[in-house]
């Protein structure tokens, strides 16, 4: 689609540039899922929602933001190159962005596709194959874009909930708490689009691969029950019971559990990351090789 309509200086006698902005209201009509849609106006560079009539009007009086080139939040799908992870181009324009979630979930697209096999010198074509998105990851582009109410432009459906849970989390609330805010919050915001329960919220956010691993401990930290003490149900070398109730025919709630968090996961989100993988590799591409500089001191001394 040609947009060289966006840079066009005189917005209301251009033909071209009015045609332009009827294209883009177009495609965002059809992909709104609200009344309201993102504004990309070069004031708002949308971070408010307002509606469809008034973007257009915004369109006009303020002109587009000309960097928005690809209009991912209007419906049109992202370019991407599976083999530039260091493109820093829209970098800061999707700093702009409301909570970085749609920079997050841009990450986590990345990381979902597999390693795409290197083009020999000279071709202009090469292996382009790569896996289906997730199922979960289009509900969670979803999420981030639709505002938690109309004429909201604070907070995302997907945004709200992760703070909320974050939270929930510093301030150590039971899980009843947290359902009876919830219920509090749906009764007092019926137009908002929040979860029922914290089951729900916590679904949200294991898509966005924030897993870890449940690891029983000894009451007293002798031991982990975990591989070659994986079934035991005393510790070997203090004797406490693993269980708070070794008796009960009910499920059994350990004393102590530690969450664990593997390493590889997260090395890989780090390296997933444009702005992390840069820092990630700089050891191997930046730093200085002082061998030399050592020698000679060896020689001097």
């Amino acid at each position: 689609m040609d947009k060289s309509w966006m840079r066009i200086i005189d917005r209301f006698r251009s033909a071209e540039y009015r045609e332009g902005v009827y294209q883009f209201i177009t495609l965002a009509q059809a992909h709104a899922t609200t009344n309201n849609i993102r504004c990309p106006c070069r004031t708002c560079r949308n971070n408010f929602f307002h509606p469809i009539d008034l973007v257009e009007r915004h369109l006009f009086t303020i002109g587009i933001d000309e960097n928005y080139t690809e209009w991912i939040f209007h419906g049109e799908e992202e370019s991407w190159d599976a083999n530039e992870f260091d493109d820093d181009v829209n970098e800061v324009q999707r700093d702009e962005y409301v909570d970085d979630m749609d920079e997050m979930l841009d990450d986590i697209r990345l990381g979902s596709f597999p390693n795409v096999e290197p083009m020999e010198p000279g071709t202009s074509e090469g292996p382009t194959y790569v896996e289906p998105r997730p199922k979960n990851f289009d509900q969670l582009l979803e999420d981030a874009r639709r505002p938690l109410y109309p004429g909201c432009a604070n907070f995302s459906k997907l945004s709200f909930i992760v703070k909320l849970l974050h939270i929930r989390t510093i301030g150590g609330w039971s899980v009843k708490s947290f359902d009876m805010l919830l219920k509090l919050l749906k009764d007092s915001f019926p137009d908002a689009l929040l979860p029922d329960s914290y089951r729900e919220s916590r679904r949200m956010e294991r898509a966005l691969g924030f897993g870890y691993m449940k690891i029983d401990v000894c009451p007293n930290d002798c031991i982990l029950y975990w591989k070659e003490n994986a079934d035991k149900h005393d510790c070997p070398k203090c004797g406490m019971s693993r269980w708070e109730t070794p008796t009960t025919k009910q499920k059994k709630i350990p004393h102590k559990v530690l969450r664990y968090f593997p390493l590889k996961p997260r090395l890989k989100r780090l390296f997933m990351s444009k702005k992390t993988a840069v820092s990630m590799r700089w050891h191997k591409e930046h730093r200085v090789d002082d061998s030399n500089v050592e020698s000679k001191w060896h020689v001097l001394i």
